[in-house]
């Protein structure tokens, strides 16, 4: 899904774009994951950024050893 420059406003930018490389990268990069682990959350959960987030801190938490 490549970003639609002409969106504008709360719901454009709440959904993450699973086909853009540099926002795959970003998110893995940000939350210590790598592009597969990101890709795999972004299958699993769909592009809503906030739900995104959230899971990949709980995944980064679970594969730390640290409790939820």
């Amino acid at each position: 899904m490549s970003e639609d420059t002409t969106r504008r406003g709360t719901i454009a930018q709440a959904q993450a774009a699973d086909g853009t490389g540099y926002e795959l990268r970003y998110f893995a990069r940000k939350h210590g994951l790598t592009t597969a682990q990101a890709m795999a959350l972004i299958r699993r959960i769909g592009n809503d950024r906030a739900k995104l987030n959230e899971a990949a801190v709980q995944l980064r938490r679970s594969l730390s050893g640290r409790p939820a």
